[in-house]
């Protein structure tokens, strides 16, 4: 299941602007960004247990576990508009993520769901969701 997301993101993820190509499958990447501004409060491991997450008013969720509290399908439109503030979750204080300028970037790729839902969101936030992609527990 994991690998034919990650198929699926890899294959759809295109420029929707003058832009060039887009490796939006980069989970290396989305690793070094996770690792830089959402570890903090989402863990190393991305399992919710990050050193910040203790002074949340809700904690963070084990992010490693999407897919299987979505009925094994990763919800990547949901993720999508969680990180770019397009649903927000305010019990962090204030709109995710705190670093909204680093991921509201230009809206420069389109990434489909499995039912072919297009989402549009910018380069950080395509690699970021590979990342969590990659680490779904099975």
């Amino acid at each position: 299941m994991r690998m034919a997301l990650l198929a699926a993101l890899s294959c759809l993820a295109a420029p929707v602007g003058p832009v060039g190509p887009v490796a939006a499958q980069d989970v290396e990447e989305g690793q070094a960004i996770f690792d830089h501004y959402c570890a903090t409060c989402h863990g190393p491991e991305a399992r919710g247990d990050g050193v910040m997450a203790g002074v949340l008013v809700v904690a963070p969720s084990n992010l490693r576990t999407l897919s299987s509290r979505n009925g094994g399908d990763f919800p990547l439109a949901r993720v999508v508009e969680r990180i770019d503030g397009q649903d927000p979750l305010m019990s962090h204080g204030s709109a995710m993520p705190v670093w909204g300028p680093f991921f509201q970037g230009g809206w420069d790729v389109r990434v489909e769901t499995l039912s072919g839902e297009a989402v549009e969101t910018s380069r950080p936030i395509a690699h970021v969701v590979s990342y969590l992609m990659s680490v779904q527990d099975e």
